[in-house]
């Protein structure tokens, strides 16, 4: 993958998917961090669905942390992996109250500690609160990265180190949710439909092919 298919790809992206992503609803940093956790495995329309009502019944940290869990999965009940999530928010916040005086750390290290925060759950909260550069590999940023040829590393970290190398560091906040897009219409898991994909001239998916008659490429199971 060259320089020039980089950026050429990158550029194809901002143009298709934009370069900006409309952030959650939130007032507090603590808020951001609940909804992004409340996102993993969930779309965001669920999430942005959810929020209103959740921020109503709990408009502070201390009324998270008071409410019964039941409580909490009910009003999260519309999103998946509801009940792990409202038990992680109840922990999360309770830990931030307790050790960090209500305030949300600001490096990866220290928030991977709070319960149900991963690495790209930290990320992705740096990145939405302070615009701090970093990249966010889920399973379409992993699948489809690896496609492309920007990597070839078997799991997120180092999928996640390679594309720091590869995408210039003011790309690293947008690809994320550029490849979740592009992922989920187009380079699916189940089913890559490369005759409709923007990205084809430039893709080395090594399963990819090319109908003579067409000249279009045709979708390949992965």
């Amino acid at each position: 993958m060259t320089k020039e298919k980089t950026r050429r790809i990158l550029d194809t992206l901002d143009k298709e998917y934009g370069i900006t992503k409309e952030g959650f609803a939130h007032t507090a940093d603590w808020q951001l961090l609940t909804a992004i956790m409340l996102s993993a495995q969930s779309t965001d329309k669920q999430v942005d669905e959810a929020l209103p009502g959740l921020w109503k019944r709990f408009p502070d940290m201390e009324s998270i942390i008071q409410a019964p869990i039941i409580e909490i999965e009910d009003a999260i009940k519309s999103i998946g992996l509801y009940k792990v999530k409202a038990k992680n928010i109840k922990k999360c916040c309770e830990k931030l109250l307790t050790e960090h005086d209500k305030k949300v750390p600001t490096t990866i290290e220290k928030l991977v500690e709070l319960p149900g925060v991963g690495r790209k759950t930290a990320t992705l909260f740096l990145a939405d609160a302070y615009g701090i550069p970093g990249v966010t590999v889920d399973t379409h940023v992993f699948r489809i990265s690896r496609r492309i040829g920007w990597a070839v590393g078997n799991n997120p970290v180092q999928v996640e180190k390679e594309l720091m190398k590869a995408l210039p560091k003011e790309h690293w906040n947008r690809i994320n949710f550029q490849l979740i897009y592009h992922g989920r219409s187009v380079c699916t898991a189940r089913k890559a439909r490369c005759e409709d994909c923007v990205l084809r001239k430039w893709c080395e998916f090594p399963q990819k092919t090319v109908c003579p008659a067409s000249k279009a490429y045709s979708p390949i199971h992965d």
